[in-house]
């Protein structure tokens, strides 16, 4: 009685499965197992074999034929903006020259190798790169923007190592030109950068030498005037009290304008919280409260003279003009040594670019990379096997369903028929 029992229940088993090449989905209103899966993708085993087999072959065919391509590097190390000039400024111009330093380290770039990547990126750039190598001709592009796309597609600019240099790598099917081009590549950034360090460094030369010429103006019409108060009152100089007491004032001055100047550009890039900003103005609270010591205020520089009662009138005419000389003296000087900074600066920028590694013929391909190639063509065919063997078996299914038979034969008459022609 066991043994009936035993078998009968192994017979209700077995008719559950699939028969073979029969539907292999289980009946409507049961789940389909893992089981169920397998035996569906092992009826169709060839078909998963020859699919797979085929992109592997196809894709060994296509690794073979594909064109060789070879990449040359070419590494730049970028300028470090700011520390010589800053140290230049800070040796001339003492307090005056922190700005330019803060100038090349406050500017918030995360990276400072960032700006120098878009210039090589630029259009000025890749177009000398089109012009000078003919790529539209090499690339079969009509355009030059499209010239310009294609070359895009070849070139690599990286400036986030960790190493802190700028990578620069060309990809072209000849290890010759892929190193020349590199090269290229170099030289006409080389030539971008020159063309703009030497227009902004004559543009801050230009402004200074204006700047240098009006003080000059200025101190020749003082002097022109203090000569004539000499010669109409006959005073040739002042006691040696008054004397320093309109240098010093005419010093304190100028340098107020000086500091005002400086806060008023650090105040383009720098926050009110910045440390140095916060010192340059109390160095220019500090000059201030001098200035104030001696009686005068930048709004009334002529309040810090003794009175009328305690000089002539003639003594107090001729300081004036004194101090107009010394105030023009001041500006002038500072104005002459900016001016040699600007020319130094400009004299020195037109060369940054240094080439740490030069671009070298390659002597093995970058692509392709037929190993790669052929694992991922055969895992996916491999699995594109298994979608169209499950595929089929749902079709298989649904055409012995009669239901669903009669289903697809609609669809099948809807899309074979024309739409109607108008009469």
């Amino acid at each position: 009685m066991a043994t009936e029992t035993h078998y009968s229940g192994l017979k209700e088993s077995s008719s559950s499965l699939p028969a073979p090449g029969g539907p292999s989905n289980p009946t409507e209103g049961d789940e389909i197992s893992l089981l169920d899966l397998l035996i569906v993708l092992a009826e169709r085993k060839r078909l998963i074999l020859y699919c797979t087999a085929g992109f592997a072959i196809v894709s060994l065919i296509i690794s073979l034929i594909w064109p060789k391509s070879y990449t040359a590097t070419a590494v730049l190390l970028p300028p470090r903006q700011g520390s010589s000039m800053g140290s230049l400024l800070t040796a001339e111009l003492g307090s005056l020259g922190g700005m330019a330093a803060l100038a090349g380290s406050s500017l918030g770039l995360k990276n400072p190798n960032d700006m120098y990547v878009g210039m090589l990126k630029t259009q000025t750039v890749e177009d000398a790169m089109v012009k000078k190598f003919d790529l539209m001709q090499e690339y079969h592009a009509h355009y030059t923007s499209a010239a310009r796309k294609a070359f895009e597609s070849h070139v690599t600019v990286d400036g986030n190592g960790k190493d802190g240099l700028i990578h620069i790598s060309v990809e072209d099917h000849n290890p010759e030109k892929a190193a020349e081009m590199a090269n290229g590549y170099v030289d006409a950034f080389r030539h971008l950068s020159e063309g703009l360090a030497i227009t902004e460094a004559s543009q801050r030369r230009l402004f200074f030498q204006q700047q240098l010429e009006q003080s000059k103006d200025n101190l020749a019409n003082a002097e022109e005037a203090l000569k004539k108060t000499e010669q109409t009152t006959g005073l040739i100089q002042l006691d040696s009290q008054a004397r320093a007491l309109i240098e010093t004032a005419a010093a304190l001055r100028a340098q107020i304008t000086a500091k005002e100047v400086q806060i008023q550009a650090m105040q383009t890039y720098a926050t009110g919280e910045n440390a140095q900003l916060v010192e340059a103005q109390q160095e220019l609270d500090g000059l201030r409260a001098q200035l104030t010591k001696l009686g005068g205020n930048e709004d009334n520089p002529n309040a810090f003279f003794p009175s009328k009662g305690k000089v002539p009138e003639v003594g107090l005419e001729y300081m004036r003009k004194l101090r107009d000389v010394k105030y023009y003296e001041t500006i002038f000087g500072i104005m002459a040594r900016e001016l040699e900074i600007a020319k130094v600066d400009e004299a020195r920028e037109g060369s940054f670019v240094q080439v740490v590694d030069p671009a070298i013929v390659p002597d093995y391909k970058s692509s392709p990379k037929r190993a790669l190639i052929v694992i991922i063509s055969t895992f996916a065919g491999f699995f594109i096997g298994i979608l169209a063997a499950l595929v089929q078996a749902g079709m298989s299914h649904l055409r012995e369903d009669p239901e669903a038979s009669v289903k697809l034969a609609l669809l099948r008459a809807a899309l074979s028929r024309r739409p109607p022609t108008a009469g």
